[in-house]
């Protein structure tokens, strides 16, 4: 009988893994999660309880950031700061209260178009994207108010921009210049695809604002950031060097998500008792788990190669469990074929996560003194190619946990589990009780 207290938590989320109720023609009528052949995650539900996850809330179609901090036991309506602050965190740029932070996409096509491509086709090389922040940081001046800038970018076409006021504070209380994410106060809901405009937009105070002018500010700062940008990016010898090949321009910055100081979390150890790491593909994820208290693991960036890709987060993990209490993982891999709104290669890289990754660290660890937990930060449905506010599935298993009847892990099964329909904020402190139930 394992000791009260000594039960590890191996809690694995995979990045929009779930399409909801959106089911496609091309895999027989099936999400792609049910198409998948999963046998480890099969194994699982058999083993343990299933349910389903409301993320956030019922009726929301979170971003990741807003989820992962709510799946991990923190309420994001009380805590949350925007995006951008916990971009420019992660991305080793620390902002005061008054200064700005935005979430930046390179983005294809001119200011005003009518055509978008929000991600420059997904071949923007982070080299290249590189080289584009440091002509705008050399060459752009912002000459609406005496203020600085700092942009950076993260992986591929992602970036974070920072922006000082030397006399001004300001606010991060302004609508996203990116059209996809609608602000709904200090959160960003993402639009089903074809339902917004193909256009930047302009930035400017939210309805319901605390201070007009700081945010005001903000937003006359940046749209002449955006209508800048765009200048110079147009002009820079990487875009002559991608039309000349024949790519998509990156021409353009998309901003949202902007705050103006960062999250003040309770630490994790504190709260939870328990001793974390985090190992996360992305920077966001990463920050977030820092402002948490955890560790973070540190990762080689995600590659075309998920098979060599999910072998070396195999090892990390070993590792990690048996340094820490529990170890919060993070796969972006299925979040990208669902915006894609690619069936196959969602249900491929479904079935890459299960044989490569889940696999091998269900054969190297006991799960009587291992609860492992695999879900989802949100349903990404390939019909949609955006977030929806539908749950995800989510299995328990190990430790003291006892099996329901469900037997396959996908939306429709987990549905019937014991578990039920719960929110985010519930997990964290579930997966705590577990683990101190003698098993």
């Amino acid at each position: 009988m394992t000791k009260q207290g000594n039960t590890k938590i191996l809690y694995i989320v995979l990045d929009g893994l779930s399409d909801g109720p959106y089911a496609l023609e091309e895999l027989g009528g099936k999400t792609p999660l049910e198409a998948a052949r999963t046998p480890n995650m099969d194994l699982l539900a058999k083993r343990g309880q299933t349910g389903l996850m409301h993320t956030v809330k019922k009726g929301i179609a979170p971003e990741s950031d807003v989820a992962v901090i709510s799946i991990l036991g923190y309420d994001p309506f009380r805590y949350y700061t925007g995006r951008g602050p916990l971009e420019s965190f992660a991305a080793g740029i620390n902002i005061k209260p008054g200064e700005l932070a935005l979430r930046a996409n390179f983005a294809t096509n001119g200011y005003g178009k009518e055509d978008l491509d929000r991600r420059v086709g997904r071949n923007l090389s982070t080299e290249e994207a590189s080289a584009l922040c440091k002509e705008i940081n050399r060459n752009l001046k912002l000459d609406s108010m005496p203020s600085t800038f700092q942009l950076k970018n993260t992986i591929g076409h992602r970036a974070v921009l920072v922006i000082r006021s030397d006399v001004n504070k300001l606010s991060g209380e302004i609508t996203n210049t990116d059209p996809a994410y609608v602000r709904v106060g200090i959160l960003s809901e993402a639009l089903e695809e074809g339902s917004y405009p193909q256009k930047v937009q302009y930035a400017r105070p939210l309805n319901e604002c605390r201070d007009l002018k700081a945010a005001a500010l903000a937003s006359l700062l940046v749209n002449e950031f955006t209508i800048k940008s765009s200048e110079i990016l147009e002009a820079s010898p990487v875009n002559e060097a991608r039309r000349r090949r024949g790519d998509r321009l990156a021409n353009l910055m998309l901003l949202r998500d902007a705050g103006d100081r960062l999250p003040k979390f309770p630490d994790f150890k504190k709260k939870f008792g328990k001793n974390f790491g985090c190992l996360a593909d992305m920077p966001i994820e990463s920050g977030i788990a820092l402002l948490t208290g955890m560790d973070a693991v540190e990762l080689p960036p995600p590659t075309p190669d998920l098979e060599k890709d999910y072998s070396q987060r195999v090892k990390k993990s070993l590792e990690a469990l048996r340094k820490y209490d529990g170890i919060y993982v993070h796969i972006k891999g299925p979040d990208i074929p669902g915006h894609d709104g690619d069936g196959q290669e969602k249900k491929y890289v479904i079935e890459t996560v299960d044989r490569c990754y889940l696999g091998p660290l269900l054969e190297k660890i006991d799960l009587k003194n291992t609860i492992v937990v695999v879900t989802a930060d949100h349903t990404t449905p390939c019909r949609l190619r955006s977030h929806s506010h539908d749950p995800v599935p989510l299995v328990i298993c190990g430790g003291s946990v006892k099996p329901d009847r469900v037997t396959t892990f996908s939306e429709k099964t987990c549905k019937k589990g014991d578990l039920g329909e719960i929110t985010g904020t519930q997990l964290m402190p579930m997966l705590v009780k577990y683990s101190r139930l003698p098993a």
